[in-house]
């Protein structure tokens, strides 16, 4: 070990107290086995699952698609205001055991009103309880809209019509779903009305789909956060503009493993993208289905990667820095995270 870790034990430690924020997080991706039980049966849903066991079994993905046929699925559990009350509260729970002082969380709208359940009732839920944690624990949260990329532009026009009547607990519109086939440039024009609401811009790129992608979700959706990018690294040139613009990237090293992005964690991009400059953070994407949540995937690359305390520190900056949150704010986790640095 090195740089002031005597052990692996050691360094494990340090990550479980860091103060970090969460950047790319689904927050229909946290729906834990159990949750999704008492769930079924509390709405009367009938899911093709007899025990915990079998759904854990289920989370065996060769790809981005494999695990969205699970996810949409599982999904469908979730009908009430209640219901997405308490997905939300139990994230938020395992966030602040982790040390998450502030999250940007995901939703995916469409993935419900298509099921006919009002746009109301999902964003309500989720929000009662960000300002629940809010609260109680001084957690502070931004909330995403996530278009579907896989349906049409008209299709997210008419969500973010939905939308209008709650932009003021609206932060972000984001692009989700299945990448390959289908690239930024098919929803430049629902994002340029989204920025022209004063909503900030992300989207999902590089993950799957090529570097032509980050540059279309650049250039044609003036994103200001990328979500994954790690086929980024197989353009120079791309490395060096996203470097040179501090362009933040969300990445997900556990959800990259388990979909296969990446064949194993020692060869995963983290450490390198750090290395070039990039201002990358680290996240859980979908956490219940791909195998932990934040410190999980901070201790499995931090290990894989060997880390060294100023690279933890880096990407615990990062996320606050990347976050959107006012700068005095932003300050005063940074002094936080740097004093925690110290000890």
């Amino acid at each position: 070990m090195h740089d002031g870790f005597a052990s692996a034990e050691d360094r494990a430690a340090f990550i479980v107290a860091l103060p970090k924020a969460e950047l790319h997080l689904h927050i229909e991706g946290s729906l834990e086995p159990e949750l999704m039980f008492e769930l079924a049966q509390r709405n009367g849903v009938a899911i093709p699952f007899t025990n915990i066991d079998e759904v854990r079994a289920a989370y065996a993905f060769s790809n981005l698609q494999d695990f969205l046929d699970i996810y949409y699925q599982g999904m469908g559990v979730l009908h009430t205001e209640q219901d997405f009350y308490d997905l939300t509260a139990a994230y938020l729970a395992r966030a602040r055991a982790d040390a998450v002082r502030h999250v940007e969380i995901f939703f995916d709208p469409q993935g419900h009103t298509e099921r006919g359940i009002a746009f109301e009732t999902v964003i309500t839920g989720i929000t009662r309880a960000l300002d629940d944690a809010n609260a109680h624990f001084g957690m502070t949260s931004k909330l995403i809209l996530c278009f579907l990329r896989h349906l049409s532009e008209a299709e997210a026009e008419a969500t973010l019509d939905e939308a209008l009547p709650y932009l003021d607990r609206i932060d972000g519109v984001g692009l989700d779903s299945s990448e390959n086939g289908h690239p930024p440039a098919k929803f430049e024009r629902v994002f340029a009305r989204a920025r022209a609401l004063g909503l900030k811009i992300v989207a999902h790129a590089g993950e799957e789909g090529p570097p032509a992608y980050v540059y279309e979700a650049l250039d044609l959706l003036k994103v200001d956060r990328i979500d994954h990018d790690n086929r980024s690294l197989e353009d120079p040139a791309l490395v060096a503009r996203l470097a040179a613009a501090g362009m933040t990237l969300t990445v997900c090293p556990l959800s990259n493993l388990k979909l296969c992005v990446v064949a194993d964690m020692a060869a995963h991009p983290l450490k390198i993208m750090l290395d070039a400059g990039l201002v990358a953070t680290v996240n859980s994407d979908d956490p219940s289905y791909f195998g932990g949540y934040v410190n999980a995937n901070y201790l499995a690359v931090a290990d894989a990667l060997d880390l060294s305390r100023a690279d933890l520190v880096t990407l615990a900056r990062n996320s606050f820095t990347g976050s959107f949150l006012e700068d005095t704010v932003k300050a005063k986790h940074l002094a936080a995270i740097d004093a925690y640095g110290r000890t």
